[in-house]
């Protein structure tokens, strides 16, 4: 159902899923879906705020599911559970905002709406009037005596979006800048003659045995102290810009998180979405992320849930896998991490994915990619659509210049040849030199 500028429709109370598309190109910037969860035309906190960097609302209502290319069209999903939302929550809005660029060098942008039991479209808005705009309400969920709706907004701001978020009550992470200094004051006439030092004994006080130091009192009326503020800067890795360094993203210690999150086409033979479900319609898929590593002192070895090779965090390899998830959702997922205070003791690691059941090739599947440091921007990346029957994938690689590690962006599809393990396959593409044998989970 099409819509104009400020109507309405009624939707149903059930999970909708809502998209934000448009078409890419050469020029074209990125754009990002969001939602923001309102009590009285605010945020409550910052908590109220989904997005591609906080992907999970703690009510589990609303989720950021990730972009997917597919037939000419770049689409970027929220999962908005309308009977889950809290009642005192009045409004949803759904917004975008453009990265590296603005609106009006974005075609085709429009926002449509869901169900998600059947992706029965509900509602649909073109926005075909942005100019400068770098961000957009483009549409609002409300409730009306006991029921939802759908309005159709298209609002504008030229301030992105943080801007955006700031006009809802979020508090945005923005640089600090330092204070400039004091002026100099001029001195008239020579400088005033300076005395010698003179030292002076310090006099022998009597020893004094002073009590412990006590904690003050907790005083119950002390406000907590503020939640961190939201980050907006993130690092999106593509075919034209495919590499970053760690470092200058901020991620130079502590945990670096890998994690894949992934959904299962409607076509593929009748598989439902698994992203952002805890129960998936086909329970036997099973993706299983992995790591191949070369140290600098020449060890190699493999970081996989198959022979149960998930790896340590604080001794070599320094790569540890999570566990074996078989939900792929955004909040959980396959992980692993990799402890960047070692980052010296890396040569190479190769991140990559492969199909351990459940499924043919990856035409199918959807996923997206995150790295997300400790300290720094998270870095994510999507991968193309699938058109040959590959049971493995290289995702990234992450190599050392001697200082610093550059996450390169692979995506790069593989196929295996007839009896060859999809781990074989991807060491003789990118020269391990590893000896492989049957293993199982």
């Amino acid at each position: 159902m099409s819509m104009s500028k400020g109507s309405n429709v009624p939707v149903p109370t059930s999970t909708l899923r809502v998209e934000l598309g448009w078409r890419p190109g050469p020029g074209v910037p990125d754009a990002d879906a969001s939602a923001l969860l309102l009590v009285n035309g605010k945020v409550r906190s910052d908590g109220d705020f989904v997005f591609y960097n906080q992907p999970a609302h703690t009510s589990g209502a609303v989720r950021h599911e990730g972009k997917r290319t597919a037939d000419g069209q770049v689409t970027d999903a929220l999962l908005v559970d309308l009977p889950r939302l809290e009642p005192v929550i009045e409004k949803v809005v759904l917004a975008a905002s453009a990265d590296g660029g603005s609106f009006g060098r974005v075609p085709g942008l429009y926002i449509r709406v869901l169900d998600a039991r059947d992706d029965t479209e509900v509602a649909r808005f073109d926005s075909a009037d942005a100019t400068v705009e770098t961000a957009f309400v483009l549409g609002e969920f409300y409730r009306r005596q006991g029921a939802w709706k759908f309005r159709a907004v298209g609002q504008g701001y030229g301030s992105g979006l943080e801007g955006l978020a700031t006009d809802y009550g979020i508090t945005v992470d923005e640089p600090q800048h330092a204070a400039p200094p004091s002026p100099a004051t001029r001195v008239q006439g020579p400088p005033p003659p300076v005395a010698p030092p003179v030292t002076v004994p310090p006099p022998v006080a009597p020893p004094v045995t002073m009590p412990p130091p006590q904690a003050p009192p907790a005083n119950p009326w002390q406000p907590a102290a503020p939640p961190a503020p939201v980050r907006l800067t993130k690092v999106t890795l593509t075919k034209e810009a495919p590499s970053v360094s760690l470092s200058k993203q901020g991620g130079t210690s502590g945990a670096l998180r890998v994690n894949l999150n992934w959904q299962v086409r409607k076509q593929f033979s009748g598989w439902g979405s698994k992203r952002g479900r805890a129960v998936a319609m086909h329970a036997d898929l099973d993706l299983d992320l992995c790591a191949l590593y070369e140290l600098s002192d020449g060890r190699k070895g493999v970081v996989q849930a198959l022979g149960n090779a998930f790896g340590a965090l604080h001794q070599p390899p320094y790569i540890h896998l999570d566990g074996d998830d078989r939900t792929g959702a955004v909040d959980t997922g396959e992980n692993l991490s990799i402890n960047l205070d070692h980052k010296q003791d890396f040569r190479r690691i190769l991140i990559f994915v492969t199909i351990y059941e459940g499924a043919r090739s990856f035409a199918d599947l959807h996923a997206t990619v995150t790295l997300q440091p400790l300290n720094g921007a998270p870095i994510d990346f999507s991968l193309d659509e699938c058109t040959v029957p590959s049971t493995v994938c290289a995702l990234a690689l992450i190599s050392s210049n001697g200082s610093d590690l550059v996450v390169q962006r692979e995506a790069r599809y593989l196929v295996p040849e007839r009896g060859v393990s999809p781990q074989r396959t991807i060491d003789h593409v990118y020269g391990w030199g590893m000896n492989w044998t049957p293993g199982r989970k």
